[in-house]
């Protein structure tokens, strides 16, 4: 069977490698590997991701969904070092390279992290992910299902998904799927064959 990046532990070489990269205005030398998802560079759609999310909370529990090597778990860490920050990812040689990085860049609060290992009471301020749509549909539903109700009420996620890859299909499905408990999905930006899906919690956000 083929090895993919959500493999849980790649057995291709580790094979460390420097990648400079620049994240929420900061230049930063960090590590990344093979096995791992678009270990070379930052990629497209967490670009895009990036470039039209609004910033985030400052203060709460922030989750980066699938955080691979770290980009988008780094920049939450970095546009709010109040807050601390859960990368979550299935692939144990990513939480390690994340671990690496976030020490590299000066993120003390980051937490890399297992699915299992975040605490079960646990709500979030806001979610950032470029999901693994690979995985097939019942895998992502599942997981989508399982993280996105964990919002605090009135917090928001922003999924990027490639318009190819199911996009559109996604939205309709969170609208149907999340909808009728008081979910709001709306499409947040389209850029670059990337759309950024937003998803609202109900509710009203906290304030202050």
């Amino acid at each position: 069977m083929s090895e993919h990046y959500f493999t849980a532990r790649p057995g291709s070489a580790e094979d460390l490698r420097p990648l400079a990269v620049r994240l929420a205005g900061t230049d930063l030398d960090l590590v990344t590997a093979g096995g791992v998802f678009s270990p070379d560079r930052v990629d497209l759609g967490t670009q895009v991701l990036l470039r039209e999310v609004p910033d985030p909370p400052e203060h709460g529990d922030l989750l980066d969904l699938g955080c691979g090597w770290g980009p988008l778990s780094l920049s939450l860490a970095l546009l709010s070092p109040q807050a601390r920050v859960w990368g979550v990812e299935v692939n144990e040689r990513s939480l390690d390279l994340l671990r690496r990085n976030a020490s590299a860049a000066g993120a003390a609060n980051i937490r890399p992290v297992l699915p299992e290992d975040v605490p079960a009471d646990l709500r979030f301020a806001v979610l950032w992910s470029n999901p693994p749509i690979r995985v097939g549909k019942a895998v992502l539903h599942d997981m989508l299902r399982q993280w996105l109700p964990r919002l605090l009420p009135g917090a928001s996620a922003y999924l990027v998904v490639q318009r190819n890859l199911g996009s559109d299909s996604l939205h309709r499905w969170l609208d149907e799927t999340l909808g009728p408990d008081g979910f709001e999905v709306t499409r947040h930006a389209s850029a670059k064959g990337f759309r950024v899906l937003h998803v609202r919690a109900p509710g009203a956000a906290a304030t202050g």
